[in-house]
């Protein structure tokens, strides 16, 4: 069939799609008229596995008919429960289990780990970051500079696209680091950019850094669940993520965090300490002197709140239905390089996409903004709203869509480009 831009073309790809069923497992919202939303805002907040809320009402159930007994009874523990994501996480951003640990929230986590790896001198006192880096990226980055005594005028580098152009290049990015990196202690950097849908080149990025003796971590927000990575073989030294985006484990759930395992075992490496990640085996001594588990269980402060990480373990079993992250993946790119499609035939001069075209440089995100003359970004997207479609928009111009691989079809990227076409026919009228 090679009209592509007909639902008989998407329903035919869905019947095709090998993973179809998992959108059986989760919850679709409704609309008022009772039809299910396109729901296009994975990159925003996940829809709810349906193990998810399996999973936390198990533990609901343990705490009624156990109390303070469910820490160490039953199938999964409140103690370890932690330990129970491990394979997950590691799976997903290319780590070993004793390399990732749930924790915290994202903005905490990277906190806790510029603890450690950003240890400014007189000499060596920068921190390499994209100048429309998410805010709260930046206001982390900048309040530790201040900690420091140091002054973000001197010591924040701020990465720009060149002027007309929306994304960062490669070429400019490793040019900043080598003109930088020998007054630079952190270069700080997402995976994939939270405005654009950019994915980063983090391996170049993290071989750069290191070859100029800069400390590289990257915050994994819209990467995780995204997009495969290895951090482990690129020698990253940290990174952090949160767990509702891509990985669908409920509004502000607990985030995730990587250490490279080079780092487990440095005893002078600074860190704020406490009782969570304290050697497992002498923990109930109670002695005031700490001893760092050899993981990233050592960044850990106190036992993680249950209900939360049994949100993630939902998900995490989901992913694994699935057949893992590159399983996803592959449905993920044929998703929406057929969504770019349809933008490119049905509207080719009122729609600009920011994200990069090169499929090494784009996840499931599309970033649009509406080229068309009386009307922006924010009056096309109410209307695509009241019409059933959920996205998000971010000032000043950009409509984002993301097609998740796990619950959205190639029929929802059709209602989407059918819906946003109407929108912007009526503004135009």
């Amino acid at each position: 069939m090679s009209n592509i831009f007909s639902l008989e073309y998407a329903q035919q790809q869905d019947a095709n799609d090998p993973i179809k069923h998992i959108r059986q497992e989760f919850t679709i919202p409704k609309q008022s008229n009772g039809e299910e939303e396109i729901y296009l805002c994975g990159n925003s907040l996940g829809l709810q596995p349906k193990l998810a809320a399996e999973y936390v009402n198990d533990e609901l159930s343990q705490w009624a008919k156990l109390g303070v007994k469910g820490h160490f009874s039953g199938d999964y523990p409140w103690m370890p429960y932690h330990e129970f994501l491990s394979e997950g996480f590691a799976d997903l951003v290319g780590a070993k289990t004793k390399e990732v640990v749930s924790m915290n929230t994202l903005t905490a986590n990277l906190h806790f780990m510029m603890v450690s790896f950003y240890r400014p001198t007189t000499e060596r006192h920068k921190i390499i970051i994209e100048d429309h880096a998410f805010p709260s990226d930046h206001y982390a980055v900048e309040s530790q500079i201040k900690y420091h005594g140091c002054n973000p005028d001197e010591s924040m580098v701020l990465l720009k696209p060149r002027d007309g152009e929306e994304t960062l290049r490669d070429e400019d990015i490793l040019q900043a680091i080598e003109e930088h990196g020998d007054t630079t202690a952190l270069i700080l950097l997402p995976g994939v950019q939270y405005y654009t849908g950019q994915v980063f080149d983090m391996e170049s990025i993290t071989k750069a850094g290191h070859a100029k003796g800069c400390k590289v971590g990257f915050d994994l927000a819209h990467a995780a669940g995204n997009i495969p990575m290895q951090l482990h073989d690129w020698n990253v030294d940290f990174a952090a993520w949160c767990t509702y985006k891509y990985l669908n484990s409920g509004p502000g759930s607990v985030a995730g965090c990587f250490v490279h395992e080079r780092h487990h075992s440095d005893k002078d490496l600074p860190r704020f300490a406490g009782w969570w990640g304290h050697d497992k085996d002498s923990r109930f001594k109670m002695e005031n002197h700490f001893i760092p588990m050899e993981s990233a269980e050592a960044w850990q402060l106190s036992n993680p709140p249950i209900l939360s990480l049994a949100a993630i373990r939902g998900s995490l079993d989901t992913v694994k239905k699935a057949g893992g992250i590159h399983e996803l993946r592959k449905k993920s790119l044929q998703l929406t390089r057929y969504l770019r499609q349809l933008l490119e035939q049905e509207l080719p001069s009122d729609i600009n996409i920011l994200t990069p075209k090169d499929e090494k440089y784009s996840g499931a995100q599309l970033s649009l903004t509406v080229n068309l003359h009386g009307a922006d970004g924010k009056q096309i997207f109410d209307a695509i709203e009241a019409d059933g479609v959920t996205c998000d928009f971010r000032h000043p111009n950009v409509i984002r869509v993301a097609p998740a691989p796990q619950y959205n079809s190639f029929a929802d990227c059709y209602h989407f480009v059918r819906i946003l076409k109407k929108a912007i026919a009526e503004a135009a009228a």
